[in-house]
């Protein structure tokens, strides 16, 4: 078992306009995700299950057959290995979980988010 307090995760910069904290156990990871007003993420897909918690702000994610808007309180269920993008249409923290784990946040390589 472990303790966390999201006060002493460090902040990773990803880019100018995004930025991220992150605990991940062995199967499942919890990101933290802040995003300023016209923050685009690229097109991606990847093998998690992901859960898109809108704390704050308001998302517009892409989805193959439609764009959803996500507003405080709502969360969006994304299937493993479906494309979709988002755009921050105002400053937006969200949470993230993603089942397995997303190694490529871990090592850096999720070239998609820190495209200019």
């Amino acid at each position: 078992m472990s303790l966390y307090k999201w006060e002493d995760i460090p902040e990773e910069q990803v880019t100018d306009k995004l930025s991220r904290k992150l605990i991940s156990g062995k199967n499942v990871m919890l990101a933290q995700v802040f995003l300023k007003k016209g923050c685009s993420v690229a097109p991606h897909k990847h093998e998690s299950e992901q859960m898109t918690y809108i704390l704050k702000g308001l998302m517009e994610l892409t989805l193959p057959d439609r764009k959803v808007k996500l507003a405080e309180g709502e969360v969006l269920l994304i299937p493993p290995n479906l494309e979709h993008s988002a755009v921050a249409l105002e400053d937006t923290v969200d949470l993230d979980v993603f089942s397995p784990i997303r190694k490529d946040w871990l090592t850096g390589q999720d070239h998609y988010l820190r495209r200019k």
